[in-house]
């Protein structure tokens, strides 16, 4: 009996074909640049001060990274015999391997646009963007301009040197095309719950403010207050739920208040308090500030502490500091005391009626206001000439640590 085998014919790979797209991404390197501008007052006062010895500008931010112009008025290198000013720029924060481009220009005070420029922008660089290893890394030059030549040029006027700073970070990011894309709309629900107020629907809870009746709701109060969720829900709750009489606040201040916590945002000051002056809104921010702080409201006391330092001037300064004082705002208070305990503007805050205020309602930040005179005079310079002591602020020129700002 014979076997049969039956053979197959080899099979074929199957053949796909496909039609996706190809993709593509790009990688793009770009500079974000930025500038600075320091002036140095006084510069026949700062020579002598000693070879390796500086100046520094404040830290500026450019690309994420803080910055600080360098001056060295007897220059940095004991080789070169005090002949030369330094002038550097450095890295003023936390950074490794950050590539930048950089520029220092001596302004001529002439007029005529002579400037001492040294720049690495607009050419092209053989070894690519300088490299700053770490925090206190600089560049610059150690020779940047003979003193002598220096004194007697249109670069110097009025004791006064004018030199800009320009850096550019440079930073690689790659981009790729969204394939689909669902375009999602901002958070309405701050205008929700702000038509909320607006209607006066569902209220719950009344106010009397200075005479005016608020209406609200109680359970929006209490999500966004610990004071107002503790006087309407908690053991101590107010016996009078119907209206609850507000003591030692003015109506406008309190709309304010809830408009802050229906909106998450602050309503048109000038609007509010009927007034276009400067003034007027810096007077509404301060007692917002106080009813922030009775409220638990946060936010809103880190927004008032915000715009009182951008309003911080002679005849402010003493109240905002009484007001930071009171109400535990150590950033504020801290900008405060830095503005009054300069020699500019101390004796003339010294004069304001909110100085007198300062004095009897915290005689304890007086003491820390002479802390803060006297950590200043330990770094000033004193120049005798003819009999007389001249005393420039020199709190930027000795031995000074680059830092970030505090505000």
């Amino acid at each position: 009996m014979g076997i049969s085998r039956v053979c197959s014919e080899p099979s074929k790979p199957t053949s796909f074909s496909s039609n996706l797209p190809p993709t593509t991404s790009t990688s793009r390197t770009e500079t974000v640049t930025g500038s600075h501008q320091f002036k140095i007052s006084g510069y026949s006062l700062s020579k002598g001060m000693g070879i390796g010895k500086y100046t520094a500008s404040e830290p500026f931010n450019v690309g994420g990274f803080y910055w600080a112009i360098y001056f060295y008025p007897d220059g940095k290198s004991a080789e070169d015999n005090a002949a030369y000013i330094s002038l550097f720029i450095a890295l003023a924060s936390e950074g490794m391997d950050v590539r930048a481009l950089f520029e220092l220009k001596l302004l001529d005070q002439s007029g005529n646009g002579n400037d001492k420029v040294h720049t690495h922008f607009g050419r092209a660089l053989e070894s690519g963007p300088y490299t700053l290893k770490y925090r206190g890394s600089m560049w610059g030059y150690k020779r940047y301009f003979k003193r002598n030549l220096l004194e007697t040029s249109e670069y110097l006027k009025d004791d006064c040197l004018l030199i800009e700073c320009k850096v550019g970070v440079v930073k690689t990011h790659t981009e790729a095309p969204k394939l689909y894309s669902i375009p999602v709309p901002p958070s309405n629900m701050g205008q929700q719950f702000g038509q909320l107020l607006e209607s006066k629907k569902g209220t719950d809870v009344s106010f009397e403010v200075d005479g005016e009746i608020f209406a609200a709701h109680k359970l929006v109060l209490s999500a966004r207050s610990p004071v107002f969720r503790a006087q309407l829900f908690g053991p101590m709750k107010e016996k009078n739920m119907q209206c609850i009489k507000v003591e030692d606040m003015e109506a406008p201040v309190f709309k304010a208040v809830l408009h802050f916590i229906y909106w998450d945002d602050l309503p048109d000051m000038h609007e509010l308090v009927g007034l276009g002056s400067k003034g007027a809104s810096t007077l509404m921010a301060q007692h917002l500030l106080a009813a922030a702080d009775r409220y638990g409201l946060e936010r809103l006391k880190l927004i008032c502490e915000a715009k009182l330092c951008e309003d911080v001037a002679i005849n402010t300064a003493a109240t905002t500091l009484a007001l930071a004082e009171h109400h535990h705002c150590s950033q504020l208070k801290a900008v405060c005391l830095k503005f009054i305990a300069s020699w500019e503007n101390l004796r003339a805050v010294m004069q304001t009626e909110g100085y007198e205020y300062l004095k009897e309602s915290c005689p304890s930040v007086l003491t820390e206001l002479l802390e803060f005179v006297a950590r200043i005079s330990e770094h000033s310079i004193t120049v005798c000439r003819y009999g007389t002591d001249v005393m420039l602020d020199g709190s930027d020129l000795n031995k000074r640590r680059v830092k970030q700002r505090l505000l």
